[in-house]
């Protein structure tokens, strides 16, 4: 079918329409699922819906209600719901064979081909990938034994505010201790530094990234630091659940250097701001700086299949045969989507897209800001956007953020939180939402805020 429709006719027609939420289908499956399920399950207690149909950037419940989805399965449906373009080759790939384990396949090798096109810098044409199992959790993990493998070091130096997943080492370079404070002991030799937000440190952009810089040279250079046996910098390009935060130029090239100098590789971590989420293809391209090592995951399956990917530096690959192994690193289906994915945002010019629709979302909350003082920062790339709020006292204010997410949803827009204290609204749509939706989305969103700020 070409390269697919255009994004205008992907979409539900009538989203918004919203009746009383939730309504009785929804609230039935709810009360299903908690008492069947484990007790693990958390996204409902935050919006209370049960899915049942989605086209583009829209979705619609069990009861029929229909919603401007700004959150896109966390950065997961960049290319949209049920993107026919990508279901084509789904339904096809689906009737052959679904797993194939490392055997080649035309669609594995495909998609390596078409993920070495839009490979960032010098990584572009001289990368090797290793696919994951299903989550970006798995890619990390690769990344770690990739970099403990190649300098035979252990110490790994991540960032305050970071979430990289929540398997065992995953969890270890992740930053929020309530979420791993059950489960340690973790890995040993891990170091957090300070990732320069302004709004969190109270300096300027550049005093923000000096400090931060200045505190991992001490890391590695300071002979009574602690870290003996270096092996990798894992940072976000751009911070998700930390809240959204684009660093300030010059901190990743400042990474970039601290690792030449202590050679060891650094390790981009894009799974929620990559494959377009940035208006790049990698955030890292919006900084001009290329990692020896990137991982990626959410988006990477196209259109909700789980599947993740290691990306790297060609000199790196010093594995020998089965030392990085698992089950699931041939799903088929999941690879073609992936393809599918990719072509579809060339061919849609979407990286433009995010970037000029993004723009827009931050225009108004801007807006909104200048007269709101309990915005204090809007931020974010592309399609990655934060608005962090505070009390009138100038405190992180969680409740706002909880009541405006809650606004959202009842009027037919579901949003996101984020940030350390739960204070940020986060906005990740599809790629493919429609200046229209937009439009429509953020005259909720922005009502929304005045009437939740107005309330405290």
């Amino acid at each position: 079918m070409g390269a697919g429709p255009p994004i205008h006719e992907l979409h539900f027609d009538d989203a918004p329409s919203v009746e009383s939420v939730p309504g009785p289908n929804s609230q039935r499956l709810i009360e299903k699922q908690q008492r069947i399920d484990s007790s693990a399950v958390a996204y409902p207690e935050d919006i209370p819906i049960a899915l049942e149909d989605g086209k583009g950037a829209t979705v619609r419940d069990a009861d029929g209600n229909t919603f401007i989805d700004m959150f896109a399965g966390i950065g997961v449906m960049n290319v949209g719901h049920s993107n026919p373009y990508v279901l084509e080759a789904v339904h096809e790939q689906t009737d052959k064979y679904v797993h194939t384990v490392d055997f080649p396949t035309e669609a594995r090798l495909e998609l390596i081909e078409k993920l070495d096109e839009i490979a960032p810098g010098s990584l572009q044409g001289n990368n090797k990938v290793v696919f994951g199992g299903p989550t970006g959790s798995d890619a990390i993990e690769a990344a770690i034994k990739l970099a403990k493998y190649n300098t035979g070091g252990t110490g790994l130096v991540a960032f305050r505010g970071a979430y990289h997943g929540a398997t065992s080492g995953a969890m270890s370079i992740t930053g929020n201790k309530d979420f791993k404070g059950d489960y340690t002991p973790l890995l040993p030799d891990v170091t957090h530094a300070p990732y320069p937000n302004p709004v969190e440190m109270e300096k300027s952009p550049p005093e923000a990234v000096e400090h931060s810089l200045e505190e991992v040279k001490a890391i590695f250079d300071d002979p009574y630091g602690g870290f003996a046996n270096p092996a990798g910098i894992f940072v976000e390009p751009i911070q998700g659940e930390g809240g959204v935060v684009a660093p300030p130029k010059g901190f990743l090239q400042g990474l970039r250097d601290i690792a030449d100098d202590n050679d060891v590789p650094l390790v981009f971590d894009e799974i929620q701001s990559g494959l377009g989420r940035s208006g790049q293809w990698w955030a890292s391209e919006c900084y001009d700086v290329t990692p020896d090592v990137m991982t990626t995951a959410k988006a990477l399956g196209g259109t909700g299949f789980p599947l993740s990917a290691t990306i790297y530096d060609e000199e790196l690959d010093t594995w020998g045969s089965g030392d990085h192994a698992g089950t699931y690193r041939g799903h088929v289906v999941g690879m073609r989507a992936g393809t599918r994915a990719i072509e579809y945002i060339q061919e849609h010019d979407l990286l433009a897209h995010a970037r000029d629709l993004g723009g827009y979302i931050r225009d108004r909350l801007e807006e909104a800001a200048e007269a709101n003082p309990r915005i204090v920062e809007v931020r974010g790339k592309g399609l990655f956007i934060g608005a962090e709020f505070v009390d009138e006292d100038g405190s992180p204010d969680d409740e706002a953020a909880d009541e405006l997410q809650d606004y959202c949803f009842e009027h037919g827009v579901l949003v996101w939180k984020a940030g350390r204290h739960g204070n940020v609204l986060r906005l990740l749509p599809p790629l493919v939402l429609t200046h229209e939706l937009a439009e429509t989305a953020l005259d909720v969103i922005v009502e929304g805020i005045d009437e939740v700020t107005d309330q405290h």
